[in-house]
């Protein structure tokens, strides 16, 4: 009995030992877990507010993004809208320019196609000068300036000038210049030197005839002068006075004989 009793006491005496311990230790495990909540808790707020902060700085963030993209967007689009612009100039001025050029082909054609007539009554004493053709039926006292074609069949005094000359008076005095072809008709006496690229001769010329082209003397021409031209053409009856050179044939007549 003495063994047991003594065997009851120490277990007793163990155990209240040990019951404060377990207290502790729960009252501790107790403060533990009620300190992992708060930090859970802590850890939870500053997720929250930290997840805020990363929210308006996203914001803020996606905010500047926006305004830097619409400011992005508005200079590429002013950009080009100026580049719309400026080609709509570029060719607004090149549209004019384009007109402007047809304006004047079409007043040079116009002006080309434009016949003044000097009637078989009219008197003209002075120079003449026209920018389209001009018909001399009348008398003219005076060098003529033509840019289109000239045709004369009345009387001139004077030096002409023409893109091509026709000439079908009785008499011509003056010297005559044409940039195409120069015809002279049957009949016809021309008291002046000739120059063209192209000729035809039927009536009779005093004075040299410098031609940059063929040159055609017809039977009935009477010619008293040198003739100049790449090629000569003289059918059988012209009479001609004077020294025949084909200065601009394109053959080199020296290097021949060589």
């Amino acid at each position: 009995m003495g063994f047991f009793k003594d065997f009851k006491d120490d277990l007793s005496q163990a155990v209240n030992e040990l019951l404060p311990e377990e207290v502790l230790e729960s009252d501790k495990e107790g403060n533990t877990s009620e300190e992992k909540d708060n930090v859970l808790k802590v850890e939870g707020e500053e997720s929250v507010i930290a997840t805020e902060g990363t929210v308006q700085t996203d914001a803020s963030a996606e905010s500047v993004e926006t305004s830097e993209e619409d400011n992005v967007d508005k200079e590429l689009l002013e950009a080009l809208l100026t580049n719309e612009t400026d080609v709509e100039e570029v060719k607004s001025q090149e549209l004019a320019a384009a007109l402007s050029e047809e304006e004047i082909e079409d007043k040079d054609t116009a002006n080309a196609d434009e016949v003044t007539v000097i009637a078989k009554s009219t008197v003209l004493s002075g120079n003449l000068s026209t920018d389209g053709s001009l018909e001399v039926i009348g008398t003219i006292k005076g060098d003529i300036d033509c840019k289109g074609k000239l045709s004369v069949i009345g009387k001139v005094t004077g030096n002409c000038s023409a893109a091509e000359v026709y000439i079908g008076a009785k008499r011509f005095e003056g010297a005559i210049s044409s940039e195409g072809n120069v015809r002279i008709g049957l009949g016809t006496v021309i008291i002046g030197d000739v120059l063209g690229t192209e000729c035809y001769i039927a009536g009779a010329v005093k004075g040299d005839v410098d031609i940059n082209g063929p040159v055609v003397i017809d039977s009935s021409a009477v010619i008293k002068g040198n003739i100049k031209a790449a090629s000569i053409q003289i059918n059988n009856g012209a009479v001609i006075d004077g020294f025949c050179s084909l200065s601009y044939a394109s053959v080199n007549i020296d290097n021949i004989f060589e």
